[in-house]
């Protein structure tokens, strides 16, 4: 292809703007699947790259009809490729599944049929052979609007103007990732995290107990590294993550004391996890952590150590764990 290899323009992590500020900003949908930066060459072609650069076009052969969405046009779009569950809602792991199969043509349609992606677009960079680049947000949204792309595999949703308040909200309420927030006259700016774009992560909270620990590398020699934690399920302590950051130095000193004195050789958890070099100890220590969705199997993703609950009990960090003994 011809078409200008664009990296995608990434989000800094942050907060919701000002009021004062709110109409100022674009608040879209923030999506938990695999970025791709989307190349049409106006010839019915297709290429899909991700953050990385890496060509994933044949992982998702779906996709390839939106080669010829647009005619004679080329164009470079920015999007999301999502798997979505049974409500709608983008869900990774069902992504997972998908991903890293771009020189397995073969198994890529057979999952392709099992499973198939979404794609969502929200931005135009390059169009028509012109550059939009320098263009405002504002003004890229709507030449990208106005390509109405929608097919059986992908979408545009719309972005909202002001009310960011009330769209977090919105993200919260129906179970979503989170939110991006896009300055109105902001450019675009390839490869680069901007504070122009903020993304928020909607969060959750909940009490787990700690049945084992591996050790930390480099500096954190002779300290934990990360913790194995679990709930309290039919009877069992299930296995639900592995937590490795969210402690200042001593609070992980604290907590290496604490977890040498309670050493066991049995493994607490019902199954045992599949990890290798792990010290098991005996489930006594509960403590709170963070994290954003849990998986269908049960265990918490992207999860962070928040604090130890010595008030609690570890019966009282029972939670709703899928049960695969059923």
């Amino acid at each position: 292809m011809s078409l200008p290899l664009i990296p995608p323009m990434l989000a800094t992590p942050g907060t919701l703007p000002s009021a004062v500020q709110d109409a100022r900003w674009a608040y879209e949908t923030k999506q938990d699947g695999q970025r791709a930066v989307v190349y049409l060459d106006g010839h019915g072609g297709l290429l899909l790259r991700a953050r990385s650069g890496e060509d994933i076009t044949a992982a998702y052969p779906e996709l390839r009809p939106l080669g010829g969405a647009l005619g004679a046009t080329p164009a470079v779009l920015d999007g999301e490729i999502l798997a979505l569950d049974e409500q709608g809602r983008a869900d990774f792991q069902l992504l997972q599944s998908r991903m890293g199969l771009a020189h397995a043509p073969e198994r890529a349609a057979r999952m392709a049929a099992r499973t198939p992606v979404h794609l969502v677009l929200f931005d135009v960079m390059h169009l028509a052979g012109r550059s939009l680049v320098p263009l405002p947000y504002t003004r890229r949204r709507g030449r990208l609007e106005a390509l109405d792309l929608a097919g059986p595999y992908w979408s545009t949703p719309a972005a909202l103007v002001g009310h960011g308040a009330e769209a977090l909200q919105a993200t919260r309420e129906h179970g979503l990732e989170g939110l991006v927030c896009k300055r109105l006259d902001s450019v675009y700016e390839p490869g680069v995290r901007s504070r122009s774009w903020i993304k928020i992560r909607n969060m959750r909270t909940e009490d787990v107990v700690v049945g084992g620990w591996l050790p930390g590398k480099g500096r954190l020699t002779g300290l934990p590294g990360s913790v194995l934690v679990g709930q309290r399920a039919a009877g069992r302590l299930r296995y639900v993550g592995n937590v490795g950051t969210g402690w200042s130095e001593a609070e992980r000193t604290q907590l290496a004391e604490l977890l040498r004195a309670s050493e066991t050789d049995v493994c607490p958890f019902d199954p045992a996890p599949r990890v290798s070099g792990a010290h098991w100890v005996r489930p006594r220590l509960v403590g709170e952590v963070r994290y954003s969705v849990r998986t269908r199997s049960g265990l918490l993703r992207q999860p962070s150590w928040l604090r130890l609950r010595p008030d609690l009990t570890p019966e009282e960090s029972a939670a709703d764990v899928p049960d695969d003994s059923a």
